[in-house]
């Protein structure tokens, strides 16, 4: 295994253990504040907006257009895209919903199912996330420092989302830290699948799929759970402004690596 594809492997590991961290910070949010909640999740869809449509389509774009020509190349790099958007449309269409509401939070039984829907819901949605991380990483380590640090960001608000229900629900800090960790673990899975079904097709126009791709999914993630759930728990301007500054932390990370 060469040095590139552990640091990949490395990288995405990194990434899922994100949720872990959102999972412990979690013990330290109050049951009836939302607040961090919320710029955390507002953060993490500028992050994923700005990455998606500033460094993964580009990248996708260039690569296949290299590939298929200036007519077919884009247009095939737009009709991956919405390819992706469409899946993470159907995970949401038949995956219970994973949404923190408010209301719930004084019932236990649905506490700790809401907790277990959210480990299962975001552990669908992680695992493309791996594949991603891992896959940029191998082709442009910059890439993949840039899409880690993504990825991780995003994690982090989606740890506490799990966490804390499960956390409220049964008062136990293990349980709850145990849920966030399993919905990470869907990272590093996806990076081990795509070596092990992409390692012989690892070319351009793979890579260039690939990215158009999830940049789909992660655009759909951002626009149609992250950035609604924010505005639950969150002041609309608040939520605005930590998109702007995850937009702009993943433009300087991009910048610097």
């Amino acid at each position: 295994m060469s040095a590139s594809i552990t640091t990949a492997f490395f990288l995405s590991f990194l990434a899922g253990a994100a949720t872990s961290a959102g999972g412990l910070l979690a013990f330290v949010v109050k049951k009836d504040n939302f607040a961090a909640l919320a710029l955390g999740l507002g953060l993490s869809a500028g992050v994923m907006l700005y990455v998606s449509f500033m460094e993964m389509m580009p990248q996708a774009k260039e690569a296949l257009t290299a590939l298929y020509g200036l007519q077919a190349g884009p247009w095939l790099a737009t009709g991956i895209f919405f390819s992706g958007v469409l899946l993470a449309w159907l995970i949401d269409r038949f995956m219970p919903s994973h949404h923190v509401h408010s209301d719930a939070l004084e019932k236990k039984n649905k506490l700790r199912h809401l907790g277990l829907f959210t480990a299962l819901a975001l552990a669908v949605h992680n695992f493309p996330e791996g594949l991603a991380t891992f896959m940029a990483s191998v082709e442009d380590m910059t890439l993949g420092v840039s899409v880690a640090v993504a990825v991780a960001i995003h994690n982090i608000p989606e740890g506490i989302a799990v966490a804390l229900p499960v956390y409220h629900a049964t008062g136990s800090k293990r349980k709850a830290f145990a849920y966030s960790t399993f919905s990470g673990l869907a990272e590093p899975l996806g990076a081990i699948l795509g070596y092990v079904i992409f390692r012989s097709v690892l070319s351009d126009a793979a890579f260039g799929v690939m990215f158009a791709f999830v940049a789909g999914i992660m655009v759909y993630i951002s626009l149609d759970e992250l950035l609604p759930t924010a505005h639950e728990y969150g002041d609309g301007h608040g939520v605005i402004w930590g998109v702007i500054g995850g937009m702009m932390i993943m433009a300087l990370s991009l910048l610097i690596f």
